[in-house]
């Protein structure tokens, strides 16, 4: 046995061949709900699914090896995973969030703070004074996400960890958009490491799953017993799915970067595009720091098309490659508005001091061969600047709020 396996190959080999019943090379799927004790008060390792299950503990398992944590709780969506983090407050509790954190984030933080759960402050964390001087009125907890969605912008971990440690506040990172395969908050200094494991972890968009990585047995322990006291726990087959997935996340993700350094290259060349948002060119605000903490650059980007609302339209209207939809990390491209979708719900204002701007288009980078994503993208840029002049900015941000309100007379529950 391999002392200190290399993490390629606790994602790849995890669970493989450890069945005992009849030697199963692929792990086997427990869809139980209960569990035969042994005798007279004498529980085996499981009672009740809602407690612990074979299939969740697996991947729990992995993904503890992967982030360098202690243990994992593996959960039902990754704000189930956000929100058995803030269970572990007390009432009241102070929490720091980033001002531009993804738009379910910041709806979960806010309903919590409405209820007089935690109170919360959002901050800009590239503002080291500003940060400084939230860090002074005793938080209980601060929220890491980097990079940002949907604007890719980049945290220091070790850094804000280390104010958060003099300042008495356990800190969370937010890991979805890198995975451990490219970045690892614990080793950087977090309490906590967070992910919806929809998205890369299980690569395939066909789960909706979260996990919370905790550093510490002890901080391991208390977020599996309150994960079973509210029931937020994951499904088994969800947790085999992600399993399964989780076996070619080098691989994947490896191949996506690489098509998404081409691709924010390609778009920073074109003249429809005002600003693309990709840690990995050396233009990016936060290019030093990314290349400091990270292990590659990931398959996430932003860009601002020019063009109103027209050339909006016509862009997410023409690609053929890129599908026009939420989620992202899966093995398809996908493009997203997040001002009309994965951040609809924050407002107008929200996202104008966030940096959001309408113009906004974000790409997940899939497995396609990057020329023809390239050639997609080229095809609807030009159909793009082909659309008709945009409205004046008034009456197009009304029209804009008007079909909005109409779409979302009840509060949606967006992906990122």
């Amino acid at each position: 046995m391999i002392d200190q396996p290399k993490p390629e190959t606790v994602a790849a080999g995890h669970g493989v061949a450890s069945d005992t019943a009849f030697g199963a090379v692929s792990p086997p799927l427990y869809l139980s709900s209960t569990f035969v004790f042994e005798g007279y008060e004498q529980p085996g390792r499981y009672d009740y699914g809602r407690a612990g299950n074979p299939n969740r503990d697996m991947l729990g398992e992995a993904l503890a090896a992967l982030e360098g944590g202690a243990g994992a709780v593996v959960t039902s969506s990754g704000m189930a995973a956000i929100d058995l983090v803030l269970g572990q407050l007390e009432g009241g509790a102070h929490v720091v969030a980033p001002h531009d954190c993804y738009g379910g984030t910041l709806r979960l933080l806010k309903a919590r703070a409405a209820k007089k759960q935690l109170r919360l402050t959002l901050a800009d964390f590239a503002d080291h004074a500003a940060l400084d001087a939230v860090l002074t009125d005793t938080p209980a907890l601060v929220l890491i996400e980097t990079p940002s969605n949907p604007l890719m912008r980049i945290v220091d971990i070790a850094d804000v960890s280390a104010r958060a440690r003099t300042a008495g506040a356990l800190v969370a990172a937010d890991n979805t958009f890198l995975s451990p395969a490219l970045q690892r908050p614990i080793a950087l200094g977090a309490d906590y490491v967070i992910h919806s494991t929809t998205k890369y972890l299980n690569g395939h968009s066909d789960v909706i799953g979260g996990v919370v990585v905790a550093a510490d047995p002890a901080r391991a322990e208390a977020l599996r017993a309150w994960a079973n006291v509210t029931g937020v726990t994951g499904s088994p087959f969800d947790a085999w799915l992600t399993s399964r997935g989780l076996r070619t996340l080098f691989p994947r993700i490896e191949r996506q970067q690489q098509s998404a350094g081409a691709i924010a290259t390609f778009l920073a060349e074109q003249p429809q595009v005002a600003a693309v948002h990709y840690p990995g060119l050396a233009t990016h605000p936060g290019h030093a720091i990314a290349l400091r903490q990270q292990g590659g650059f990931g398959a996430m980007l932003s860009f601002e098309l020019e063009g109103g609302v027209a050339a909006i339209k016509s862009f997410t209207e023409s690609v053929q490659l890129f599908t026009l939809a939420e989620s992202l990390g899966g093995i398809e491209s996908l493009v997203a508005h997040p001002a009309t979708m994965t951040h609809a719900d924050m407002g107008m204002e929200a996202r104008r001091i966030a940096g959001i701007s309408d113009q906004l288009l974000r790409l997940s980078i899939g497995l396609e061969h990057v020329d023809d994503l390239l050639a997609d993208l080229e095809r609807a840029l030009e159909a793009s600047s082909a659309a008709p002049a945009p409205l004046c900015r008034q009456e197009e941000l009304a029209r804009r709020e008007n079909r909005l309100r109409a779409q979302h007379t009840a509060p949606r529950d967006s992906a990122r």
